[in-house]
């Protein structure tokens, strides 16, 4: 069975969705602890967490997932399947047709292959949810000219601000999030642009390519005090920017906005006491609902094609199954056959190579045998008839 559990932008705010995620962090170890998981996939972004799961013993109707914290969605099968096929392919996404996800969803793919815990199941589901994201993308317009996390900042800030020409923007954090606002940066006429990061030397990187200059983390002070806006977008688990912290600053608190899209978050709430105009990933989602309604005539298209590769996946799923009937199938007639052939051989003399002869025709025989039963079947597992493929469980087992 495979197993999803999410939160999203879609019923939480950000701060509820990080309490949220701790609950179902919690629920996943129980589960975890219970049931032996050995095959999962975590997904971890801005605005969403969830995990995939796969494991034949979880019951659906397990105490542990009448959970009391009903913002934690919890969908089983085809449903979860179909969830992470619309999510590649940028439909449920804040910003509708983003690439980002595609990319996030891989990077977890491959943490999971790398730390030994996704099995042939999700490893199938997920290759497929990757290549269909691909072709949405490739054969529609859900992509074409999409903003991202990073440039929907951008557009919020210049909604409260203005023209960003001339401007100070100091942008905290140089990881992907704060590469994508430096890249929508880059087309605007800046009087400066400031890079700070943990890792002084990722932010040279950085503030290189978009002719900017880094500065040292541990000088935010200085530069906090100068900058017009400022757009944080690091992985800190805790605010680096406060009101306390901000008390220290010398300058006019209320020509400041900032734009936080971490999660956890990087801003803390009380800096809107000093008169900072302070926003955060939720006050993203009226630029989010202009880019949806940009892009909603590219849903039913997408949408085919989401259908179409879900049938064809489940069609790989059903040849899965029978695989490895068809595997103790064959090791067993190979078995039979080398043990039927050693007698054969043990009466025979070899000098005219009898012994060689014998065991070509035992192995074209069972090859021709074996070819005929799998393609048989294989073909009773495409069409879905459940009886011939217990028959040949029943019939082949020789346990």
């Amino acid at each position: 069975m495979i197993l999803n559990l999410r939160v999203d932008h879609k019923i939480a705010d950000i701060q509820s969705m990080e309490s949220i995620a701790k609950d179902m962090d919690d629920l996943f170890w129980k589960l975890h602890d219970k049931y032996s998981i050995g095959e999962y996939i975590e997904i971890s972004t801005c605005n969403r967490k969830e995990y995939y799961i796969s494991n034949d013993y979880i019951a659906e109707d397990d105490e542990l997932l009448s959970h009391e914290n009903q913002s934690i969605i919890i969908e089983y099968g085809q449903a979860a399947v179909m969830h992470l096929l619309r999510m590649t392919s940028g439909l449920e996404s804040m910003i509708v047709g983003e690439d980002q996800i595609l990319g996030q969803v891989k990077d977890a793919k491959h943490k999971a292959v790398k730390n030994h815990h996704c099995g042939k199941s999700l490893d199938a589901i997920f290759t497929k949810a990757i290549h269909v994201g691909q072709v949405v993308r490739n054969k529609t317009n859900i992509n074409k000219g999409a903003v991202s996390i990073g440039s929907a900042a951008i557009d919020l800030a210049e909604k409260h601000m203005g023209s960003l020409d001339d401007k100070s923007v100091l942008v905290i954090g140089a990881g992907k999030m704060g590469r994508l606002v430096a890249k929508a940066l880059a087309e605007k006429d800046l009087n400066a642009i400031l890079v700070a990061n943990r890792t002084y030397y990722v932010a040279v990187e950085l503030a290189k390519d978009l002719g900017g200059e880094a500065i040292l983390f541990s000088d935010l002070e200085k530069y906090l005090a100068t900058a017009d806006l400022v757009i944080s977008a690091t992985s800190a688990p805790h605010a680096i920017i406060t009101k306390k912290r901000l008390l220290g600053i010398d300058r006019d608190y209320e020509s400041l906005m900032m734009v936080d899209i971490a999660n956890p978050r990087d801003i803390s709430d009380d800096v809107c006491e000093l008169g900072v105009k302070a926003f955060n990933i939720d006050d993203l989602r009226e630029i989010a609902d202009e880019n949806t309604r940009l892009r909603i005539k590219e849903f039913g298209e997408a949408e085919n094609i989401i259908d179409e590769e879900f049938h064809l996946l489940k069609e790989s799923f059903k040849i899965m199954e029978v695989d490895e009937i068809l595997g103790n199938l064959r090791a067993s007639m190979e078995e039979i056959r080398q043990r039927e052939s050693k007698k054969a051989k043990s009466k025979l003399s070899d000098i005219d190579g009898s012994a060689k002869i014998i065991d070509n025709l035992t192995n074209s025989i069972v090859n021709k045998i074996f070819f005929d039963i799998s393609k048989n079947v294989k073909r009773a597992a495409k069409d879905g008839n459940a009886n011939v493929i217990q028959a040949a469980e029943y019939i082949f087992d020789n346990n």
